[in-house]
Parts: structure tokens; sequence; C-alpha cells
């Protein structure tokens, strides 16, 4: 064997890697053509052009909320940065970052003989990552060329690398490195995570804390202390050992530190923080349509939109909800506290909703898909957090526990708006956005229950010449049904006092009696089309039982619709937008309502006689309001409940506000199993009472305790010439919108 000759080619082998690879960053540097993309300039990459976020305003002038691009940071200075912090940084990503220029040759040369023991072994240098940082801000086709890949990304990191080096003290790149990091959940820099995770300020974070957010450097998601608490904090643990191994630590520090829980004090800072959130959600989906129609961009252009919510009614509707849902959750919790709603109904409800968290498939993944091992897993005790009405609360839990511990969460949706003008001034979508994005204003459908008898006494007196003073017997009744058995329904009590009784009174008493013989005089058919007439745009099976509330409707639609009586029988669109301003306050577009006439005066005046009774009559459904809760002025109401107690419902009617509530489990079979709270003067009411209490008391919203003023007969119907976003196109008749569908594992 002629070993000289082996030599020889295997210099000329190096040799030519070598110069290869010298030829590659030549040509890479200089680009001929455009092949690779140009290089930014350290001036480029030190002053980004940010994208600029659009900002969401108040009616009464503040700030709801922002949209913004995925850079959600704010910068600290070199001082506010701890040792702890820049110790852990050091000892897992670049140990030697003092040693080197930019680039870590020494690291790059042992990857070789890392790869071929099997080992992987990175070997960016801090800088390095900063350059990756700062090139992905700026990346565009002036930095892209056609032979673009991952090997010239690479090299020009190198380069970029070098540069900030030459530019730079180690200080200020730590520092850089630190401003523009990723530390998940929307965070970018140290100051916005040591704030997201521990509510404190960057140099009050301790070893742990900082190892925890050091650690999250190799995969915020993965490494998720949220979501994934004991990966978390092994991660956090590797990282203490690494300063130990460094010396930064004695093994003692480091043993203790690492019994040390993971204490987190998670503040959300994003889309679920702040008033009204389910509607800023809604809002964000109509304005990337708006934005695609007018060529622009929803998180970059720096928007002002002006919207009719009004924060101090929105906070009155919050606080509403949370003071009595708090108490209804107790209630219910003693209700079921022997088993769960379900059991008996839908027993494997939980098992099925299991099989499609991120649990389940992780651990079908592991475990070649068998079910029992997997179950085994899902019913082991983890720490998670989960919602409660004391607040988020850090434990030890079982996913299969923490989804029986959701679906035990009763939910509820709240909306209100001015029935003269459309504005929507409150939009409570759910308990709590972080844990329940599903909105019960306009993704919810339930069955109305008794709330949808107004609409069929409207439509009745419209068409039949009927007057609150009209006169049924309160008596059985059957109504033929084509195909099928008589349909006979029973009042709620089960009894009927086969006395005539006004339909002032039988509104009032919600007689389902009454209710059965009017829809035996209109006619199915005939009700659904007088209900769309009315804004009801989900689909209504024309069936008898239709008059007791059976079909499933929004809380929006039902809300818009009663919104008729109080506006002399005009139909107006709901209105949240005012307008849109470009950055510089130049107005983009501004909007206004729609609508029409679809009842005379007449008969919507009689209607507010109608819901009053409510109030005032013997018997009344919502007679509370006065008595127990003291709301002033004028107002009418009706209460709903459905079959089994599954939704509780209130509409609400003063001379200028609506408003509707909600409660009910998140599935049909989660239910009060008793009519002690389990009906909708119990479940619904008092979140109403509640909120105008609020309103109310509050002077300067504009809408004070008044009365209702009988209509002069010379109203006319306007029609804007500009229509809101929220115009028909946008809610699609007879578009069933699925179940809620919740996220069960990562609380």
């Amino acid at each position: 064997m002629n070993y000289t000759k082996i030599l020889r080619w295997l210099w000329i082998g190096a040799a030519s890697f070598f110069f290869g690879i010298v030829f590659l960053l030549l040509v890479v540097y200089w680009n001929p053509f455009n092949l690779f993309g140009a290089l930014p300039s350290i001036d480029v990459l030190e002053n980004p052009e940010s994208d600029q976020a659009s900002i969401v305003y108040s009616s009464d002038g503040k700030i709801l909320g922002k949209f913004y691009n995925e850079v959600n940071r704010t910068d600290v200075v070199y001082k506010e940065l701890p040792p702890v912090l820049i110790n852990a940084l050091l000892a897992t990503e670049d140990s030697r970052f003092y040693d080197h220029s930019g680039v870590d040759v020494k690291g790059i040369v042992a990857i070789v003989p890392s790869l071929l023991l099997g080992k992987k072994r990175g070997s960016s240098t801090l800088t390095q990552q900063l350059a990756k940082n700062l090139f992905s801000l700026r990346r565009s086709e002036e930095y892209t060329g056609v032979l673009d890949n991952t090997i010239v990304h690479k090299i020009k990191e190198w380069f970029i690398a070098i540069q900030l080096e030459k530019s730079y003290s180690k200080q200020e790149i730590l520092l850089m490195y630190l401003n523009t990091v990723e530390f998940g959940n929307n965070s970018y820099g140290i100051k916005s995570a040591a704030k997201k995770y521990f509510g404190k300020n960057v140099s009050e974070l301790t070893l742990q804390e900082a190892s925890l957010l050091i650690g999250m450097l190799k995969g915020p998601s993965y490494y998720n202390p949220r979501r994934k608490p004991e990966r978390a904090l092994n991660r956090r643990n590797t990282v203490i050992d690494q300063m130990a191994k460094y010396e930064y630590l004695s093994t003692a520090e480091a043993t203790v530190a690492k019994t040390k829980p993971l204490g987190l004090k998670f503040q959300d800072d994003g889309e679920s923080s702040g008033l009204a959130p389910h509607f800023r959600n809604y809002l964000k989906k109509i304005m990337f349509n708006w934005c695609k129609e007018h060529d622009m961009h929803l998180y970059e252009d720096g928007l002002k939109i002006y919207t009719t919510i009004d924060t101090r009614m929105q906070a009155a509707a919050e606080e509403a909800v949370k003071k009595h849902m708090s108490f209804l959750q107790k209630e219910f919790n003693k209700n079921w506290s022997k088993s769960d709603p379900w059991t008996k109904s839908d027993p494997d409800l939980v098992k099925r909703l299991a099989k499609t968290t991120s649990h389940y498939k992780e651990f079908s993944e592991e475990l070649n898909g068998n079910e029992g091992l997997i179950m085994v897993e899902m019913k082991k005790k983890i720490p998670m957090e989960v919602f409660t009405w004391h607040g988020r609360v850090d434990t030890v839990m079982s996913p299969i526990d923490s989804i029986r511990h959701s679906l035990k969460m009763l939910r509820t949706g709240l909306f209100s708006m001015d029935p003269k003008n459309g504005f929507v001034r409150a939009w409570v979508g759910n308990i709590d956005y972080a844990y329940y994005p599903f909105d019960h204003v306009i993704q919810g459908k339930r069955q109305a229950g008794s709330t949808f008898k107004p609409i069929l006494y409207a439509y009745a007196m419209e068409e039949k010449g009927l007057t609150p003073d009209s006169k049924f017997p309160d008596a059985p009744i059957s109504i033929p049904v084509p195909g099928g058995q008589p349909w006979t329904p029973n009042n709620s009590n089960g009894k009927f006092s086969n006395e005539e009784i006004t339909l002032r009174q039988a509104l009032a008493r919600s007689v389902n009696s009454i209710s059965a013989q009017l829809m035996n005089l209109v006619g199915p058919d005939s009700l659904v089309s007088f209900a769309k007439r009315m804004g009801i745009k989900s689909q209504l099976e024309a069936t008898p039982s239709l008059c007791l509330g059976t079909g499933d409707v929004t809380l929006f639609e039902m809300v818009n619709a009663y919104s008729v009586f109080v506006n002399e029988g005009i139909w107006v669109q709901p209105q949240f937008l005012l307008r849109i301003e470009d950055k510089y306050g130049n107005i983009l577009e501004e909007f206004n309502t729609t609508s029409r006439h679809v009842i005379n005066e007449e008969t919507a005046y009689n209607m507010i006689e109608l819901l009053k009774g409510s109030v005032e009559e013997a018997g009344g459904t919502s007679v509370d309001l006065r008595g127990k809760f003291n709301i002033q002025g004028e107002l009418g109401g009706k209460t709903g409940t459905t079959q089994e107690s599954a939704d509780g419902w209130f509409m609400g009617i003063t001379p200028n506000l609506v408003t509707g509530v909600w409660v009910g489990g998140e599935k049909r079979v989660i239910h009060f199993s008793t009519m002690t709270y389990g009906q909708g003067a119990r479940m619904a009411l008092p979140v109403w009472a509640y909120y105008m209490q609020g309103v109310q008391k509050n002077g300067e919203v504009g809408y004070p305790a008044s009365t209702f003023i009988k209509p002069d007969g010379n109203s006319a119907t306007v029609t804007s010439e500009k229509g809101n976003l929220l115009d028909d196109g946008m809610l699609p008749e007879e578009t069933p919108e699925p179940e809620e569908k919740e996220v069960y594992d990562g609380f």
C-alpha cells in the first residue's frame, strides 16, 4: 500500500475543501448577480423598521387594546441585568463568549468528532444568535437571492456576527441579544419575559427565575413552563448544573436551587388581558377582511380603530358577570358535589374530550396508541394552572381531572346595545378569554326558551290586530302536526287555570298554553319568516314548538330583535365601528348603521307594555328587578329557561338600552338538577341587574333611569348611505355554528 500517495490525496482533499469553503464565503460576501442576496449593513440591523401596532379605541377615548405583530418587545439597559442572568446565559449558550470574535472556530471544528460519535453539538455563538435574530427582522427580497438556502443563511450570520463584534462591545452584544430573543407567549426581550412570567423587573430576578428564562431559549414552546412545567423544570435544572460546571455556583448552591419550585406568577398582557377580549377577537377577524380589501396590514400600518364600546359600561358588565357567576358556580358545585352532571346522560363525555387534547396525542405517540396505558398516564397528576373565580390557580391535577374541572365551569354571555343608533356598548363573550375563548355572544347558538315568545306575540299583534288586553283561556290546546302526533304543550308548573288572561299577564307569567294558541293562530312558517325580519339569521325549524323557543339562536340576534320594540318598530343593524384612521390621523373610512321598519309603531309600543308586565304584573318572572335589585326607571324584560335547565336567559329593555344575558354549561347535559337556581330568573337575570346598577350609578355614560316615550306616529324609515362592517354578508343566514370546543390541556 502506497501510504505516501494516500497521504498526498488526503492533503489535496483537505486543501480543496478548505479553499472551497473560502471560495464559498467570498462568493456569498461578493454576491455576484445577487445570487445569494445582499448583506444588511450594521446600521440597518441596528435600526429595523418596526411594525406599528394598530390601536383599538373605545367611544369614551380609552385604549381597548392593540393588534400587533409577534414582536412584543421592550428594552432594558445593561445595568438592569443581574449577574445570575448573565452567568446563566453564558454557562448555557456560550461559555467561550469572551474568547471569540463572533465565530467560535474551535466550536465549529469540534462539531465533526461529535457527529462521528453520534452526539449533537451546537456551535452558534451568542453573537451569531443575535445576528440571526436581527437578520430575521430585516428578511426581505433585497436580502434574499435565487440561491438562498440554510447554508447561505449560516454564512451570512457569520459575517454579520463578525461585523457586530467589530462595532460593539461584549456588554452591548449581550444586551442586544437579551433585548431581541424570544421567550414564548408572545414575549420578546428579557424585560417582557420577566414581567410576563414572574411579574417583576429584570433586576429582581432570582437564580431560579433567571435559569428558567434562559433555559427556555432552547425552545420557547417546547419548554413553556405554563403548558409543560415538568419539561421546563428539568431544563431549568440543566441550566443550574451548567452554572455549577463553569463555577458560577458551588455544587451545594446548585443542589439547593434545584429543589425550588418554578414559582410562576404569569401575567397575560396579550389578547386575553384588558377589557372586552372576546369583542376584540371578533373585531380582529373583521379588520383582517377590511385590510385585505384595502391592501393594508393590521399588524404593521398603525391603524387607529374607533369603536362604540364604552369602557365604563364594559367594566360594569364584566364586574356583573364576575359577581353573579362566582356565586352561581358555588351553588352549582354544591348541586353536583357527589357526582358529575353528565354521568347519566353522557357517561363517555370526558373520555371523548380527552382524546382531543395534546396530552393524549403525545402519550399516544409514546405508547403506540395503547389506549389503556394512555388513560393511565392521563390520570397521573402533574403541575398545571386552572381558572377559578378566585383567580388563576397553580395546582397539581391530572389531565382527566382538568377536563372535569373545565366542564363544570358554567359559561355566560352578555351583549348590550343602544336600540336607537345600534351602538354596541358592552360585549362579554365568556367567563374568561384565556381559558374559554369561545364567544357566547356571536358564536354560541342555544335554545332561546321563553325569550323567543315576545317575537311570537309581536307578530300576532301585528298581523291579527291583538292588543296587550286581548284575552285567551289558559287551557290545553293540541296543534296538528303533519305526519305526526298532535302537539299539546304543558305549562311550566304542569297546571292550567282554565281562566281567561290578557296577553300582558300571559307573557309576564310565561304561560305556555297562550303561546301555543298564538302559534296556532299565525302558523310556524309565518313565524319563521317574521323572526328573520326581526334580525334572527340562525336556521329555525318551522314546527309548533318554536313558540316555546326550541330554535337555536345567538345572544347577538336576540338583543338585535328586542331592540326593534324599543326603537319604534325600526330594526337597526348593530354597529361597533365608528371610523378607521391611518397612523397620521387621516380618516380612511367612517361607518354608519343601516335600518328598516319591520313592525308598526303601535305594535312596538304594545310590546314594551307587554315586557313591562314581567316586572309589574303579579306573578311576573322579573319582579325581582324592582324588589330585590332596585333598578330605577321604566324597564321590561323576559326570562327564558330551556328543557332540563340547560339554558338560562334574560332579555332586558330600558328606554335607551337593550341587554341580553345567557348562562349555561359548555354542553347541554351540564345543568342544575333542580329549578332552585336552574331558571333564567336565577341564572341570568341577576347579571343583567348588576350590570344595570353599574350603568345607572355612573351618570357620565349617558344611560340614566328614564321612561318610555309613546311614539307620535311620525317616525320615518332611514337607511344610511354607508353600511356597518357587520352587514348581512358577514352573518350568512342559516349557517349552523359548532358546539363550543375548548382546549383542556395546558391549564
